[in-house]
């Protein structure tokens, strides 16, 4: 499972909007770039091109962006000069593409620069919204070489049918609950929660087509549409975290429409979902302990000053939550364990968010859970009225549609175990109920792990970070190799590197993304640069 990366901060790459440009010729699509299709070998399970013409015909009509926004920050960001919104008609199952529909929003900042065309950017998730992040990024790309533009994948957002699993009430319940009850009571319970949660989530959502038709596969599909929809013969991608996935997925499908593709924060398509989380989750723990040893070298660390002991000082603070939650002010909720690990892990994507975390451990030491609840709501998307965005329940359901299902309970139960021992900071202590997950029972048909076949792809960018807490270095290198890319390597322990104020990185990317140049095979960038 890959969080959701929208509510990063995003710096600006200054190259895209300076740089001499070796072409400037804005390129016309129509549907024979369309349908020049998958690479050879690739299956697609769509229609015939041509029953699909109706959508890589469409003209967008652009408008005012105030009516997209979902919440108040949004309707403040949407409100920014040089931007126009959009809704791209897509059929919601390409195999039907006369049935029924779906609506993609989507966002874009104009340039005023001579233009190659546009580059479309997601922030990752799955459940970012690829709006709000070309709304950040387009005024400090002004005056550059493209149209920047963002679009909320399906079932995303402002997106419909957007993906509803639970009310906001039942979401403050399932966060406050403990599945720690291994007794046959305990198991059943557990089994028959995910079983109507899965049935709600479909019922919800508007039907099992919805919820069947929400991979990554059906986004990478949208995504050509929107490039045709843009009048680009050529598709110029930026991708972060879970859009890395996108970014695979559509050069399997669409190789030979690719301009150039920039993915930062990569996740490995060959590493089947045990595997992955394993991995994921041994990153979090050196996020930790890196994080936990510049704490215990400074003054009044909440977990110790002996680094060799911060993950048992972290247990001895968040298992007691599981029996007596801490109280948060103001508030009828108590803080859960699961809350405490949420917030830590929101807190390990990037060292300028240790400072807080430093300061909600202080107060969780004194006995008020507050602050470390304000860390969990942020990265579960809850506002301060108790409402919540679609963000996590668009990542679970787009990871079932992803992943193979795991309803083995020896798996589950060995899958549980290897994960505690790679992040013992968030090991409960006490045995959890081997319960398939809820993607057991969702209509979906999930993609098994594959190496990626990417015939007619021209040579691409991947960006891994030594220290990534969440998609860890090796899984760049992978995907580097197996996409014929050249890799980036980054030194620190952040998520994603790209637009976040390291000149060399920014450098790197804005020379490919506008003349198209790679680095060196062995590029490297420090964690900071000047």
């Amino acid at each position: 499972m890959t969080p959701t990366t929208r509510r990063a901060a995003v710096a600006a790459l200054a190259l895209i909007a300076t740089a001499a440009l070796t072409a400037c010729t804005t390129q016309v699509a129509g549907i024979a770039a369309a349908q020049a299709g998958p690479a050879a070998g690739t299956s697609t399970a769509v229609a015939d091109p041509t029953a699909q013409a109706r959508y890589y015909g469409q003209h967008l009509s652009w408008g005012p962006c105030a009516p997209f926004a979902q919440d108040d920050s949004e309707r403040t960001l949407y409100s920014g000069a040089g931007l126009d919104c959009a809704t791209l008609t897509v059929p919601l199952d390409y195999s039907a593409p006369d049935g029924r529909t779906a609506k993609v929003a989507v966002l874009r900042h104009r340039t005023d620069g001579a233009k190659i065309g546009s580059l479309v950017v997601n922030p990752g998730g799955p459940g970012g919204s690829g709006m709000s992040l070309a709304a950040q990024l387009g005024p400090a790309l002004a005056g550059g070489p493209f149209d920047v533009v963002g679009f909320d994948p399906r079932g995303v957002g402002a997106s419909t049918p957007t993906i509803d699993c639970a009310t906001d009430r039942e979401r403050d319940r399932n966060r406050a609950e403990n599945f720690f009850d291994t007794s046959p009571a305990g198991v059943a319970h557990a089994d028959e929660e995910n079983r109507k949660a899965a049935a709600e989530c479909v019922e919800r959502s508007g039907g099992a087509d919805v919820i069947a038709n929400s991979g990554t596969r059906d986004v990478a599909r949208d995504m050509d549409v929107l490039r045709a929809a843009l009048g680009d013969e050529k598709l110029t991608y930026l991708g972060f975290s879970y859009g890395t996935r996108i970014g695979t997925t559509y050069a399997e499908l669409f190789g030979r429409n690719v301009r150039a593709m920039v993915l930062d924060g990569a996740i490995d398509p060959m590493e089947d979902p045990v595997a992955s989380g394993v991995a994921q989750m041994a990153g979090f723990q050196q996020a930790f302990d890196t994080f936990a040893a510049a704490c215990a070298a400074a003054a009044n660390c909440p977990l110790g000053t002996d680094p060799a002991r911060t993950t048992q000082a972290f247990q001895a603070l968040a298992r007691p939550l599981i029996d007596k939650p801490a109280p948060v002010r103001g508030d009828s909720r108590t803080l859960s364990f699961s809350d405490a690990v949420t917030a830590v892990v929101a807190s390990l994507y990037s060292p300028e968010q240790w400072p807080g975390l430093t300061a909600a451990l202080t107060d969780l030491k004194a006995g008020d859970g507050t602050a470390m609840m304000a860390l969990a709501d942020a990265y579960n998307g809850r506002t301060p009225a108790g409402t919540y965005d679609n963000d996590q329940e668009a990542l679970s359901v787009v990871n079932c549609a992803d992943g193979d299902r795991i309803s083995d309970r020896a798996v589950i139960a060995d899958a549980t175990r290897r994960v505690n021992e790679a992040a013992p900071f968030q090991d409960p202590g006490r045995p959890a109920p081997a319960s398939p997950g809820v993607c057991t029972y969702l209509p979906v048909e999930p993609a098994a792990p594959h190496v990626p076949q990417v015939a007619g792809l021209p040579q691409t960018l991947v960006i891994s970070t030594t220290g990534d807490p969440s998609t860890p270095y090796q899984g760049g290198v992978n995907l580097a190799k197996a996409l014929g890319a050249r890799l980036l390597t980054v030194e620190g322990t952040k998520h994603t590197a790209a637009l976040q104020g390291n000149e060399c990185v920014d450098d790197v990317v804005g020379n490919y993304l506008v003349n198209l140049q790679l680095p060196s095979a062995d590029a490297r960038c420090a964690a900071k640069t000047s």
